[in-house]
């Protein structure tokens, strides 16, 4: 027997949906900006290592202030929770940073972003098989829709030279985004969203660090100034917005964004990221999208819509009697 879920509250969860919808915006707004920031800094002489270390650092020393009163000296949920915390940082912050900036090092950026960004489809399959939450036909046909804009905002439509390592690393971010959806939309650890943040964003830079320490993750810094949309600045203003805003902004907003939407559907919210990375790009970079990426953009629009729509009549299963 299955029970469709329904919102008791029509008004209070519409408000509710709506103010999820523009947290889930924000956050991939935000992280799109890390890859039109990055270029740079690393044509200059940044290493990927270096760069991720720097940004998660920065947005940890930005949250945790923040994660602490919202606390209100409950230290006994960070306690109660510490596991889960640390698995936050390692796989959803440093782990998927990590994993994709290993896997562009064997294939192109594009086929990477699309691996990893198949996140979405895991988190599907997790709530179906742990939490009984079966998708309806209209989910996954948004969820196609979707996927096909991604292959067209991506221009993959040519076809890419893949590698095996770099597939596997890929599937490691990927593993590490759908941790990250996961893991945030959990009501039942009692965190509040913006200590999680801070919790797995310190962890995260603990790894990073590490990493760098034993010579898995290259560390190299550079004082020259960057170019972005024909004007010079100063190293560190790069570093700065890459903390502030595609670190701090990006997963509190995330995490914001999945208490109330739920894992699902701000997974597939989520896939804006890949087109805000495009506009972000045009802007500062001057890398002008064609048309093909447009439509692409449009059907992952589309297929959000279609993912909501299907939110409504999700089902949910109930074990057999036996």
């Amino acid at each position: 027997m299955a029970t469709l879920a329904h919102d008791t509250h029509p008004t209070e969860a519409g408000a509710r949906t709506a103010a999820g919808l523009g947290f889930a915006l924000l956050s991939a707004v935000s992280f799109g900006l890390s890859g039109a920031l990055a270029r740079p800094l690393l044509e200059s002489g940044w290493s990927p290592g270096a760069t991720v270390l720097l940004r998660i650092g920065i947005g940890a020393l930005i949250v945790v202030p923040f994660g602490v009163h919202a606390l209100r000296g409950r230290w006994h949920l960070v306690r109660r929770n510490a596991g889960l915390i640390a698995l936050y940082g390692a796989l959803a912050v440093a782990g998927a940073q990590f994993c994709y900036f290993s896997a562009v090092q064997y294939m192109q950026v594009g086929p990477a972003i699309l691996i990893e960004f198949t996140a979405p489809a895991a988190v599907v399959v997790w709530l179906w098989l742990v939490h009984g939450q079966r998708p309806g036909p209209i989910t996954l046909a948004g969820a196609a829709v979707a996927a096909l804009g991604l292959v067209l905002v991506l221009d993959l439509v040519s076809g890419a030279d893949l590698s095996i390592a770099g597939v596997l690393w890929a599937l490691g971010a990927m593993i590490g985004a759908a941790t990250y959806f996961i893991i945030s939309g959990d009501h039942g650890n009692g965190l509040p969203p913006m200590s999680l943040a801070a919790g797995g964003l310190v962890v995260g830079a603990a790894v990073l660090g590490g990493l760098g320490l034993v010579g898995l993750l290259p560390m190299r810094a550079s004082t020259d100034s960057v170019t972005y949309a024909g004007g010079e600045f100063d190293w560190w203003v790069p570093l700065l917005l890459l903390g502030l805003v595609t670190a701090a902004v990006a997963y509190a907003a995330g995490i914001a964004a999945i208490r109330r939407l739920g894992s699902r559907l701000a997974s597939f919210v989520a896939l804006t990221e890949v087109l805000a990375s495009v506009l972000w790009a045009w802007l500062l970079l001057d890398e002008l999208p064609r048309a093909i990426q447009l439509l692409g953009g449009l059907l992952i629009v589309l297929g959000v819509v279609g993912v909501k729509l299907g939110e409504r009549t999700t089902v949910r299963d109930e074990p057999t009697p036996v």
